[in-house]
């Protein structure tokens, strides 16, 4: 396990433990061990685990945490724990299965009106902007900015290209898109910034379904190509 940096309060009510800002699978790896490991064994007061490229965000009430632990501040005690237990877990071995996901995706065209810029910025064609972004096994770092919006890490160098300045009015669902190394898919029709390279008709979210996001953090992509 690659441990944590640092540990700053986000509000009264969570503190983040940061990582080596970088994105890179190993410390992906070392923020879902961790979270596993506080989701089985949650201290009381514990509220959500929300995980980012190289954070993990516990959100916690302080009053509970005050009474149970008796305690006069919440935030010292809870930093503590979480130091304690990070010490003393890291060097325990935690599986999880992780899922393999395919996506269909038709490139270009009214599906992906930014495929032509992308080819132009990157110097490269069309056609190997898709074989480029098809073959690579993609892993979803986090969920985030809408509900069930995965960022996806694995995008290989030639292909990174900027947000755009102006953000598009009225992306449609299952839009992928790039922006600067990562590619990801909207899950739901919103304005967006990302480059659109194609679509997915899958559901990527789906409040009537458990969990309701398609893709959960530290699965694996890839993305296959249809006409």
């Amino acid at each position: 396990m690659i441990p944590p940096v640092h540990c700053y309060v986000l509000s009264e009510r969570a503190l983040v433990i940061a990582w080596v800002q970088r994105i890179d699978p190993a410390i992906a790896a070392s923020i879902r061990k961790l979270q596993k490991q506080l989701t089985n064994q949650p201290f009381e007061g514990m509220l959500e685990l929300v995980p980012a490229y190289a954070s993990l965000t516990v959100f916690y009430d302080p009053l509970r945490v005050r009474n149970q632990y008796a305690t006069s501040n919440s935030q010292r005690w809870v930093e503590a724990y979480l130091w304690q237990h990070i010490e003393k877990e890291q060097d325990q071995v935690v599986t999880s299965a992780s899922r393999h996901i395919e996506i269909p995706v038709q490139y270009g065209g009214v599906n992906g009106p930014d495929l032509p810029y992308v080819a132009q910025h990157c110097g490269l064609s069309e056609a190997e902007v898709i074989d480029w972004h098809s073959r690579a096994v993609y892993q979803v770092y986090l969920l985030g900015f809408v509900p069930g919006f995965a960022y996806l890490g694995g995008l290989n160098e030639k292909l990174a290209t900027p947000r755009k300045h102006t953000p598009r009015q009225g992306v449609p669902a299952g839009s992928v898109g790039i922006a600067g190394a990562q590619t990801g898919i909207y899950p739901v029709p919103i304005t967006g910034g990302w480059q659109i390279i194609g679509r997915t008709s899958l559901t990527l979210f789906d409040v009537r379904e458990n969990p309701p996001a398609r893709l959960q953090a530290g699965d694996t992509v890839t993305f296959v190509p249809i006409s």
